[in-house]
């Protein structure tokens, strides 16, 4: 019997298409992928599983001098995923990632509202920065900020603040609502 779902998977015959990364991890997988830009700006760490139709970019489009994605080690990135840096996105190691997560570090441009958004400019905003052992749930949005170590991300929630480490937090836009004591060693309710 497989002891994980990770290596449930990697018995599963798929098309997997190799790009010019980087650099791929030793016993790392990208299943056949929806689409990849700038593969040369792309770091995948070992023992990382990227699943089937996930699009990963990292192109400099808001002239920035360095455009990066790091994915770290022992990650598991969902069917789907969307994942598109113009400057930086690093996520840690032994990420568990649902299917249809999307996160960004830019957004499109609308200000302007005699120029039609598709013709207006992408927008740089904040670097991405999700710590190790996190958990980010189905169709989860992450634009622009940071999520602390050991932290959850509920199923559908949109995060457009920065998460501290050990926190659960859920909604649209999300909130924390539980933090990890060490005191006593469960997670408590937040008081909002």
């Amino acid at each position: 019997m497989f002891k994980t779902l990770i290596d449930f998977l990697r018995g599963i015959k798929h098309t997997i298409i190799y790009r010019k990364y980087k650099s791929v991890g030793r016993g790392s997988t990208i299943y056949k992928p929806l689409r990849i830009y700038g593969p040369e700006n792309i770091t995948v760490g070992k023992g990382t599983l990227i699943n089937y139709k996930s699009w990963l970019a990292a192109m400099p489009l808001t002239n920035q001098s360095e455009c990066e994605l790091k994915i770290g080690d022992d990650c598991f990135i969902g069917d789907f995923s969307h994942i598109f840096a113009t400057h930086s996105i690093v996520i840690g190691n032994n990420i568990t990632m649902a299917s249809k997560v999307y996160i960004t570090d830019n957004l499109h441009e609308y200000r302007d509202v005699n120029v039609p958004i598709i013709k207006q400019p992408i927008r740089q905003i904040d670097k991405v920065v999700i710590e190790d052992d996190c958990w980010i749930g189905e169709n989860v949005c992450i634009i622009g900020v940071s999520i602390g170590k050991h932290s959850v991300i509920g199923a559908n929630s949109v995060v457009t603040k920065s998460i501290p480490s050990y926190s659960i937090a859920v909604g649209s836009p999300a909130k924390v609502i539980k933090k990890y004591d060490f005191s006593t060693q469960q997670w408590v309710k937040v008081k909002n």
